[in-house]
């Protein structure tokens, strides 16, 4: 496995139009061309290559819930079919699956109804709506911070 350095090195030089800085999480801001990393992460080189193929695969935004968990997914196989080899770096699936979890967990928590624990369907960008009680909800951006769900009446 390659070294943190020789890693951000091989990027560096292979997508200069990108540019890496140190931060305390992983991080792909598609408006800077920027890949934040966080050099106490023990997956950084599978984590590092994931951030990369946001990059490489133009990921800017979504407007449904599910797209952002389409974009994660196709960033790690991305990072695992190609960069990985690429790069000399094998990512364990125990990795990918642990990540994905967390998404699929922040997806599930946001779509569970605040009054009666049914799963709802996004019908606007931040906006839900029960498929059981009819009850409608807005949630914040919330991938970073506390999930908070305002009901609307």
């Amino acid at each position: 496995m390659p070294s943190t350095n020789s890693l951000l090195d091989k990027l560096s030089s292979q997508f200069p139009e990108l540019h890496f800085v140190e931060g305390n999480r992983f991080h792909w801001q598609p408006t800077k061309k920027t890949i934040q990393y966080d050099l106490s992460d023990t997956s950084f080189d599978a984590h590092l290559l994931h951030e990369a193929s946001h990059a490489v695969l133009k990921h800017t935004s979504y407007q449904r819930d599910i797209d952002l968990i389409k974009m994660e997914r196709d960033a790690w196989e991305y990072a695992k079919v190609t960069l990985g080899p690429q790069f000399d770096v094998i990512i364990p699936a125990a990795i990918i699956h642990n990540d994905m979890d967390t998404y699929r967990d922040w997806l599930h928590e946001r779509s569970t109804c605040p009054t009666c624990k049914a799963t709802g369907l996004q019908i606007q960008k931040k906006l839900y709506q029960c498929i059981s009680c009819r009850q409608t909800w807005r949630v914040n951006d919330a991938r970073i911070c506390a999930l908070r769900r305002y009901k609307i009446t």
